[in-house]
């Protein structure tokens, strides 16, 4: 066991969704640790953005456009990149969409956009990675999903089950890739500040709403999920795997809001 559990000097971090949110305050944080990072992102452009700003620091850093979707470009890339470095070490994968809408108002087209990205994409990423990791018999995996894997409201119905299936997803290729000694597991964040809950930000009514279901009565920065990702790809987690870290400000925990009397 290195004496310092948390470094990343030299290790090779792919940070998919890099480009904004999460993914970027992610990056930006391996970066910071002494990681070579491999921005990853579906726009070019911001991928590109999130390399040049750990550049300017001083970090090591690399950057591609890719879309998770696409199964074919996904193992390339993920083999270009273990190819370059001759290793992979550790794989953090952060995008997700989402259509607020009831069941009954869904289109076919929604249901498949969502599940398409969310699920199918989040399992591209999955398999091309574990397929580098097992070879090597090392690596370490971190897939974000949502307290909505455990709990929803009206409108979260294909979203909720996309995350949902994202938690099962990690659970079985922990069993599977665990052998080859790589760990896999994944974050369950709460409300956080980002591009895909700007729709809510923009409503105060909303937006407060949220921030009272926490215990702490506010909204999590993206930066603020960086230490449990971290951790989990670090040689500080080197016994877990098959788990899932809800970074939720205690929503899942209290179940309610209300104080009673005499408490």
């Amino acid at each position: 066991m290195p004496e310092n559990l948390f470094t990343f000097e030299n290790r090779v971090v792919v940070v998919v969704g890099a480009g904004s949110g999460i993914g970027e305050a992610v990056a930006l944080g391996a970066a910071g640790h002494g990681a070579r990072v491999e921005c990853l992102d579906v726009k070019a452009e911001t991928a590109e953005a999130t390399k040049a700003r750990i550049r300017s620091g001083g970090g090591a850093a690399e950057a591609a456009a890719l879309d998770i979707v696409d199964s074919t470009a996904v193992d390339a890339a993920i083999q270009q990149i273990a190819r370059r470095h001759g290793r992979l070490d550790a794989m953090v994968c952060t995008p997700a969409i989402n259509v607020r809408k009831k069941i009954l108002d869904y289109s076919d087209d929604e249901f498949d956009r969502v599940v398409r990205l969310n699920l199918k994409g989040t399992f591209n990423v999955l398999r091309a990675t574990g397929r580098v990791m097992t070879a090597q018999r090392s690596g370490s995996i971190v897939i974000f999903s949502s307290i909505r894997s455990q709990v929803v409201e009206p409108g979260q119905s294909v979203y909720a089950a996309t995350k949902a299936g994202v938690v099962q997803l990690v659970r079985t290729a922990a069993a599977e890739f665990g052998p080859s000694g790589v760990r896999v597991n994944a974050i369950g964040p709460g409300v956080v500040e980002t591009p895909l809950t700007q729709q809510i930000k923009s409503k105060p009514e909303w937006y407060d709403a949220y921030a009272k279901k926490t215990v702490f009565g506010r909204w999590a920065a993206a930066g603020e999920m960086v230490g449990p990702t971290l951790f989990l790809i670090s040689d500080a987690a080197s016994y877990v795997t098959g788990s899932v870290l809800f970074a939720d400000g205690g929503w899942i925990a209290a179940d309610g809001r209300f104080t009673p009397p005499g408490m």
